[in-house]
């Protein structure tokens, strides 16, 4: 056996309430991070998509280099990372501990020789250095705050300014970069300060709602901005490639498009008045995009020449996928969120469900043989959703306690195992419950028979007669506590998972283990998925890794490594050869693997 990379769906960009997020762009891309994961994608090809997963630490800030061959990127250890992204291999130009703690912004300068990282650092809040070779090429001082924002005039003679929680911009020459002055134009945090293309101009933004525009080459205030003012903190802002105009995001939900000769707003699009359409960073590509990120990590993309709404809005996880499951429509998967939110992606795009969704965090997705699609959450609700519609019916089942796992029979009855029992609901309404003597963990069906896994790391297999359930055996065999269960498509075989990383297949009909060789995860098991001709089953782990597994050829496996940074929460085939897995950093990725005789 053998695996490629085929599709990836990206995650959108991860966001905080009160904090700038930072995005970027070169030509027609753009650039930004969700976990430890950095994603750059094409806005005018949607296919064209990279991810990059290289820190240890969860990555804060991305940008291309000037050439267009790097990308730099930082996160929240200090480390900053330079990587190629010419070929598919991703090679790692240099690694450098830059500030003692998390790094805020990075920019190149104009000949793609150095970098300036700034953040929230112990002895210093910012440290410019060679790309090449990690050496110090002068001094980021006089800040006594986190400095939150940082600017390289791309021309000579070259020119820096940093912006931080101290409400000062200090201004700099260079190289060496050297401290020139302190600008006290804003009296709260500055969030974002960004050179013009031109290098004649750059601005500054902040907490205070003011907009400051200065000289390029001296650091002397130009103007402020006062026309039609935001109502709330400015969070980021981005220059048009002609540096004649702005635009500026603010958390008043409000995006704004100024003229930099006139001073005035000439577009002022308007999101809405929920909290989660607070506007926490932008950038405006050189193919004329102007692209405002939602605190609610949608990336909003807007035409100049219309002032209303957004043209097209990119829905996509901002937060962890922690439950995926495929439709009966093919390439159709529904994902559920840390967060609580559903989304559903059908052709090339996500959609999130209409109606009231979860509170909490979805911890299990599973699609019905008549089609419907049940999601559980940590809200202690069982909610139906259509596909169709892509939309949740008003009705949900309340659980007893909290939900780990659920499963349907063969005639639609959803089961649901729980901290200490066993529900089976069907049409929203609880139709049975059973207590074990054992903690149950997950649960699997296929028919009339239910697998339930538990703590005591066993697996006990029930009978279900459309009205109650009754144990009919006990299989052992897994090392730790059942993780993850699935019936081969005929149900003749279970495979279990369990926390110590183990996979057991077990002969369902004939009511034993077979073997315990499928052992190559060093973490507990989240996901299993079996071919539809039961001759493979793929398993997704704690420890990022997804195997696919052979049942002829036990001892035979392949292993996709590092296929999510963080975990694997979610494999699923897509037709016959295609393996789709998400995990922590939000991505779906859909890998071709080939079976060899």
């Amino acid at each position: 056996m053998s695996f490629k990379k085929s599709q990836l769906y990206p995650c959108n960009p991860a966001t905080t309430r009160g904090e700038s997020t930072r995005i970027s762009s070169s030509k027609d891309k753009i650039a930004y991070t969700n976990g430890r994961t950095v994603i750059i994608r094409d806005l005018k090809n949607p296919a064209a998509v990279a991810s990059y997963a290289g820190h240890v630490q969860n990555a804060t800030v991305a940008k291309i280099s000037p050439t267009g061959y790097y990308c730099a990127s930082g996160d929240a250890s200090g480390t900053v990372r330079v990587w190629d992204l010419v070929g598919e291999d991703q090679s790692l130009k240099g690694e450098y501990r830059v500030i003692g703690g998390r790094i805020k912004d990075l920019e190149w300068d104009g000949e793609s020789k150095r970098i300036i990282a700034v953040g929230d650092g112990r002895d210093k809040f910012g440290h410019a250095f060679m790309v090449d070779t990690g050496s110090s090429t002068g001094s980021i001082i006089g800040h006594s705050k986190t400095v939150n924002a940082v600017a390289i005039r791309a021309q000579r003679p070259y020119r820096a300014a940093t912006g931080g929680d101290d409400g000062t911009i200090v201004f700099h020459s260079g190289p060496p970069y050297k401290y020139e002055k302190t600008i006290k134009t804003h009296t709260k945090f500055v969030q974002d300060v960004r050179y013009a293309p031109s290098g004649d101009h750059f601005a500054s933004v902040g907490t205070d709602s003011k907009i400051f525009i200065y000289d390029g080459k001296t650091g002397d205030t130009v103007a402020e901005v006062t026309d039609s003012p935001h109502t709330g903190s400015i969070m980021a802002l981005s220059w048009k490639a002609d540096s004649q105009s702005f635009v500026t995001s603010s958390a008043d939900r409000t995006v704004k498009l100024w003229d930099v000769e006139s001073r005035k707003a000439v577009t002022t699009w308007t999101l809405g008045k929920a909290v989660d359409l607070q506007q926490v960073g932008n950038t405006w590509t050189e193919g004329d995009d102007i692209v405002s990120l939602s605190l609610n990590g949608d990336l909003n993309i807007f035409d100049k020449r219309v002032g209303d709404k957004p043209a097209r809005v990119l829905h996509a996880p901002p937060r962890a996928i922690t439950a995926l499951a495929p439709t009966s429509s093919s390439g159709t998967f529904i994902a559920g969120l840390a967060d609580g939110r559903v989304l559903s992606f059908s052709g090339s795009e996500y959609k999130y469900a209409d109606g009231p969704g979860h509170s909490n965090l979805v911890v299990g997705i599973t699609s019905a043989p008549d089609g419907k699609v049940f999601s559980a959450g940590y809200d202690d609700q069982i909610r139906e959703l259509s596909p169709e519609t892509v939309s949740f019916v008003q009705a949900s089942c309340p659980t007893a306690t909290q939900p780990k796992s659920l499963a349907v029979a063969g005639d639609s009855t959803l089961f649901v195992a729980e901290t200490d029992l066993v529900e089976a609901i069907r049409s929203n309404q609880k139709v049975y419950e059973v207590k074990p003597s054992f903690s149950p963990s997950a649960v699997a069906a296929t028919g009339s028979t239910v697998a339930i896994g538990g703590e005591d790391q066993k697996v006990h297999l029930y009978g279900w007669d459309g009205k109650s359930l009754s144990e009919v055996a006990t299989l052992e065999g897994n090392k730790g506590a059942i993780s993850a269960l699935a019936f081969s498509p005929d149900g003749s075989r279970l495979a279990a998972g369990d926390s110590s990383g183990k996979i057991a297949l077990y002969d369902v009909i004939e009511r034993k283990f077979i073997q315990s060789r499928w052992s190559f995860h060093s973490g507990r098991i989240l996901s299993l998925a079996w071919t539809a001709d039961g001759k493979h089953c793929a398993s997704g782990s704690l420890d990022t890794h997804v195997y696919v597994y052979s049942v002829a050829k036990p001892g035979s496996a392949i292993g996709i490594r590092n296929a999510a940074a963080g975990n694997v929460n979610s494999v699923f085939w897509v037709g016959d050869s295609k393996l789709a897995s998400a995990g922590a950093d939000g991505c779906v990725r859909v890998w071709e693997i080939t079976f060899h005789a």
